[in-house]
C-alpha cells in the first residue's frame, strides 16, 4: 500500500552537501549530537551513529576554537568508516570569529546555522552577521537562519511591541512575539541576499516549544516566503511527553504542505541512544504517508483474549529483526521500506488485517486452537504451529521480501 503524500508549499530547492532540500524533494530527517565537539573521536562515533539511523544531515555544535578545530579530525573519522554524511555546524555568539579563524572547519561544513537574536547587540549585529554571511558567500555553503522564541533579538521585538502599544486594538503580546519571529527570520535573511547570498542558499527555521504556536508561526511564515522551512518542536521534553508533544505540533503542519526539513529534539535518558529522536522523525513522517523508511509493522494492543505475552514478543522480535535487517535489505530490495506486515493476537481482526499486509500472522488468542495462519497478498499462505512460529514466520517473511522485491524480479529474470 502506498500512502498519498500531501501536495507541498512551492520553494526553491536548497542544496545542501548533496542533499536536495525544498520544493517538491523529500522532507529531510535531521538530528544533533549533543558530545563535546571538540572530542572528535566520540562526535565522529555519535555522527555515524545517527546517520546509520537514517539521519540525513546532522548538526553539532560549534562553540570553542576547540569545537572549530576538531572538525577536520571528525570529517577524516567518518569517511574512514565509509561515512559522508553532511555536517551542520551550530553556532551561537561568537560564529563570526571561528568562521574566520577556522577556515578549513568552514570549508568543510555542508551548512551553517545562525541565530539572529544573539549575532552580537547593538552595532556588533549586523558587522557580525555581515561576516558570517561573506564565510558563506566564499564557501559557497548555505546558511540556516535559525530563530527561537528563547533567544529572540530584541531590538526586534521590542520594536514590534512599541508599535503595538500605540494600536488602538492591540494585538496580544503572543502575537507580537510571533509576529517579532517571523520580522526576525524574514529581515535577517534579506540583509543575507543585500550582502551577496543566493537566494537558493537559505532556509529558515522559527522555533517554539508549544504546539499552538508553532502552528501559527510557521503558516504565517509560509504565507510569506519561498524558503525552505525547518520544522521543529524546540525543547520538547523527554520520553513520551517529547515524542508525542513534537507528533502533535509537526503533523498539522507537514499535512499542509509546510516543511522541508524536521528534527524531532527529544531530550535523552542519561547515558541512552540519541538515535531515538532519528526513529521519531521517521515515524511521523511515515505515519503521515509523507516517506517510507521501513515496513510498517501493525500489532494489536491486546485484551482479555490476548492474555499470553506470545504475540506481544513476537511483534516486537519482527519490528526488532526488521530494523536490524533494513540496510541489508535497502542495498539489495528496492521498495521493501514500503512492504506492510501484521502481527496480530486473536481471531476477532487478526485474519482481517493480516489479509490488508502483504503478509501477516494470526495468532491463536486466549482458548484458541493453538494454530497461526500466515497470509501473503491477501491469501491464506500457510498455518504455523508449535513451538518456532516466531522463527518460521521470518523466514517466511525473508522468502516474501526476496520473491517481491528482489532485483531479478525487477528485471522480469
Amino acid at each position: 500500500m502506498t500512502l498519498l503524500a500531501p501536495a507541498r508549499r512551492r520553494t526553491v530547492t536548497a542544496n545542501v552537501g548533496g542533499v536536495l532540500i525544498g520544493s517538491q524533494h523529500p522532507v529531510v530527517v535531521q538530528s544533533m549530537t549533543n558530545t563535546d565537539t571538540a572530542n572528535a573521536e566520540a562526535t565522529a562515533i555519535q555522527v555515524a551513529q545517527l546517520a546509520r539511523a537514517g539521519s540525513e544531515l546532522v548538526r553539532v555544535t560549534v562553540n570553542t576554537r576547540e569545537a572549530a578545530a576538531a572538525l577536520p579530525e571528525i570529517v577524516a573519522r567518518l569517511a574512514e568508516v565509509g561515512l559522508s554524511v553532511p555536517i551542520v555546524g551550530d553556532f551561537h555568539y561568537n560564529g563570526h570569529i571561528l568562521l574566520r579563524e577556522f577556515p578549513e572547519a568552514a570549508r568543510l561544513l555542508a551548512k551553517y546555522r545562525i541565530n539572529p537574536g544573539n549575532v552580537g547587540a547593538g552595532q556588533h549585529h549586523d558587522a557580525n552577521f555581515a561576516t558570517m554571511i561573506e564565510v558563506a558567500r566564499e564557501f559557497g555553503k548555505p546558511v540556516r537562519i535559525g530563530v527561537n522564541w528563547g533567544s529572540l533579538d530584541q531590538q526586534v521585538l521590542a520594536r514590534l511591541m512599541d508599535a503595538n502599544a500605540a494600536k488602538g486594538s492591540p494585538k496580544s503580546a503572543t502575537d507580537v512575539m510571533i509576529d517579532a519571529m517571523v520580522v526576525s527570520a524574514l529581515e535577517s535573511a534579506r540583509y543575507a541576499e543585500e550582502l551577496g547570498l543566493a537566494h537558493d542558499k537559505i532556509l529558515i527555521s522559527v522555533k517554539v516549544s508549544s504546539a499552538p504556536e508553532l502552528w501559527q508561526v510557521y503558516r504565517q511564515l509560509a504565507a510569506e516566503c519561498d524558503y525552505p522551512l525547518h520544522l521543529g518542536l524546540t525543547e520538547a521534553g523527554m520520553g513520551m511527553k517529547g515524542m508525542v508533544a513534537s507528533s502533535v505540533a509537526l503533523a498539522p503542519l507537514l499535512t499542509e504542505g509546510i516543511g522541508d526539513t524536521i528534527r524531532v529534539s527529544l531530550t535523552p535518558e542519561p547515558g541512552a541512544s540519541r538515535k531515538l529522536e532519528v526513529e521519531v522523525a521517521q515515524q511521523i513522517l511515515q505515519s503521515l504517508g509523507i516517506r517510507q523508511f521501513s515496513p510498517q509493522v501493525t500489532s494489536c494492543p491486546g485484551c482479555g483474549r490476548t492474555t499470553s505475552v506470545f504475540f506481544q514478543e513476537l511483534a516486537q522480535k519482527i519490528q526488532d529483526y526488521i530494523r536490524d535487517s533494513m540496510p541489508d535489505w535497502k542495498a539489495r530490495y528496492p521498495g521493501v521500506e514500503e512492504m506492510q506486515v501484521a502481527v496480530m493476537g486473536c481471531v476477532v481482526n487478526g485474519p482481517g488485517e493480516s489479509k490488508h499486509a502483504n503478509i501477516g500472522i494470526s495468532l491463536p488468542g486466549t482458548g484458541e486452537d493453538p494454530r497461526a495462519p500466515v497470509y501473503q497478498d491477501g491469501k491464506l499462505l500457510t498455518t504455523l504451529r508449535g513451538p518456532r512460529i516466531a522463527e518460521d514466520f521470518q523466514e517466511l517473511m525473508e522468502t516474501y521480501v526476496e520473491r517481491r522485491y528482489g532485483t531479478n524480479e525487477k528485471a522480469g529474470v
